[in-house]
């Protein structure tokens, strides 16, 4: 099942954004500050209504789902991390299971595993810091069983061992058939970690192909206007300024 943006235009913010995300792979949506891809993203998951064009899921238009099948098939995960309610984190995580109409209590505790939090779960969410919230709130999408996956910064507040070890968790998903989609800044991580790369400038795609050609050197000099070389092997690069 695919996910589509087909001539997607939101004024002033994406101009007629062509792409088609298949199943099974991670997909990084890359940009400089204030180039489309946060829209882009919530637009993928059906949060922003397009001025023109549209967003199909499969063969069907986005729009015309009912909210419940819209939300088993994709979780969000935003980039703010809002949690409007002091709960526990196994509370907070149940949440993923509301579209089922089921506690998924299995669902739930794979979730908090794969997220290592398997001890936080009666922790009130008041009490995590920034990175254990972050994957309290990844666990909670985890816990939906989507089919797609939108993700926006999901490792930013995250230490390096636990920016690896989300992206151990993610790349399983995709592994099992998920699709997922990630709004990344860190251009490395999307270099070793993408299987496929989008680049945004000023709400255009300037780039769609695996990493190494939408990452490529001149690209970067192109978008962000900066000289750079990358150093290392595939999988290990590291982007040198």
């Amino acid at each position: 099942m695919t996910l589509s943006a087909q001539n997607l235009t939101i004024a002033g913010r994406l101009e007629e954004v062509s792409a088609t995300f298949q199943p099974g792979q991670i997909t990084a949506i890359c940009g400089p500050n204030g180039a489309g891809k946060s829209t882009l993203l919530a637009a993928l998951a059906g949060l922003l209504p397009a001025g023109e064009g549209e967003v199909r899921l499969d063969e069907a238009p986005l729009a015309s789902l009912h909210p419940r099948e819209r939300a088993k098939a994709i979780g969000f995960l935003p980039q703010s991390g809002e949690v409007a309610w002091d709960v526990s984190v196994a509370s907070l995580v149940a949440l993923g299971r509301l579209p089922h109409g089921d506690a998924g209590k299995f669902a739930v505790a794979q979730a908090m595993a794969a997220t290592d939090l398997g001890d936080f779960a009666h922790r009130p969410v008041s009490t995590l810091s920034g990175g254990e919230k972050a994957r309290a709130l990844l666990a909670r999408v985890l816990a939906g069983e989507p089919r797609w996956i939108l993700a926006d910064e999901p490792l930013a507040a995250l230490d390096l061992a636990h920016q690896l070890a989300v992206l151990r968790v993610l790349r399983a998903q995709a592994d099992h058939g998920v699709g997922v989609v990630l709004v990344l800044h860190d251009l490395s991580l999307a270099m070793n970690h993408a299987d496929r790369v989008v680049v945004l400038d000023s709400g255009c795609t300037k780039a769609d192909s695996a990493p190494e050609e939408a990452l490529s050197l001149a690209v970067i000099r192109d978008v962000w206007g900066v000289e750079a070389r990358w150093l290392g092997e595939p999988g290990q690069r590291a982007l040198v300024t």
